[in-house]
């Protein structure tokens, strides 16, 4: 039995007419016909009856019918995930929030590429509304983004929590700021305040810390590492989840660095987020694996780093 025979006959039985599902198969009628009498014969079953008016299923046919709809759905699936699964060897889409650390990804993309040198991995900055929307789309693979721990996760995606911290103040190494124990929000004030734009948690975060209203003296800007530039060149400060600052490379060179906000802890959570599925496709799975190696080794740097098939290590 060939898949052809079974979509030769589901065309007969849609078309009713042998005639047409030969026009519309660009087959001979004769070859179509001669096909499913093969079938016939194989099944030990009339499966059509053949009238001057056209075609039409038998009553076995019609008995054998979902069995035949269900083995071509089977086999669109199939052609479907294998399309999935070669396309996820060619690239991988990861959608980022900007406060999602460097030290984080950069390692893990080094160790990713190291195993999968064939496989493309497409960085896309967006805001968290828009990774939600475009991994329900499956126009992204993952995605890493931060919550406020009082945020629930969505409950139409899978997350792993990659690393906890809370939110601090990012000032130049430099600045006034720099020689005090921790800040508070008048402090900010200061100076130029460097503002996520809205849409972006650390927006929400500090119109929250100033009741509802944005400093007047303030830039905005589109995500946590222009901020962080903007910071070292000491055009103000700004707030950011400790992880987004710690190991970057602007504080690694002592260009920024970190002090605690003078109010109530308010802690944070950056998250790895896929679609809920039975299977990721290896590739992504892969990517995910090197993500939550790296986030263990970014929480302890002397943590082991698990052996992969094929001998190699985590970066």
């Amino acid at each position: 039995m060939r898949i052809e025979q079974l979509e030769y006959l589901a065309a007969v039985t849609r078309l009713g007419s042998l005639r047409q599902a030969a026009l519309e198969l660009h087959v001979s009628q004769p070859a179509l016909s001669e096909t499913i009498r093969n079938l016939e014969r194989e099944l030990s079953v009339q499966l059509l009856d053949r009238r001057r008016s056209g075609a039409s299923l038998s009553a076995d046919g019609r008995d054998l019918l979902p069995y035949v709809t269900g083995v071509l759905e089977a086999v669109d699936r199939l052609l479907r995930a294998a399309d999935q699964q070669h396309q996820s060897k060619v690239m991988v889409r990861l959608g980022t929030v900007n406060a999602a650390t460097v030290s984080l990804l950069a390692p893990a993309l080094r160790s990713f590429v190291r195993h999968h040198p064939e496989t493309r991995v497409e960085v896309l900055p967006a805001q968290q509304a828009d990774i939600h929307r475009l991994l329900l789309e499956g126009s992204l693979d993952l995605g890493l983004v931060n919550v406020l721990d009082a945020d629930d996760p969505p409950h139409d995606l899978d997350s792993t929590v990659l690393l906890q911290g809370r939110i601090v103040a990012c000032v130049a190494t430099g600045s006034p700021l720099a020689r005090r124990t921790a800040l508070t929000p008048e402090d900010l004030l200061t100076g130029p305040l460097i503002l996520m734009r809205a849409g972006y948690l650390m927006h929400r975060y500090v119109y929250r810390l100033f009741g509802g209203r944005i400093p007047p003296s303030s830039y905005s800007t589109d995500g946590a590492e222009m901020g962080k530039l903007m910071v070292s060149e000491g055009l103000g400060v700004t707030v950011l989840p400790d992880y987004s600052i710690i190991g970057d490379p602007l504080e690694r060179y002592g260009a920024i660095t970190t002090r605690p906000l003078d109010v109530p802890d308010t802690h944070v959570r950056l998250l790895l987020q896929s679609r809920r599925a039975s299977r990721m496709p290896d590739a992504v799975r892969e990517l995910h694996r090197a993500l939550v190696e790296q986030s263990v080794r970014f929480r302890d740097p002397t943590a082991p780093i698990p052996e992969r098939p094929g001998g190699g290590s985590g970066s």
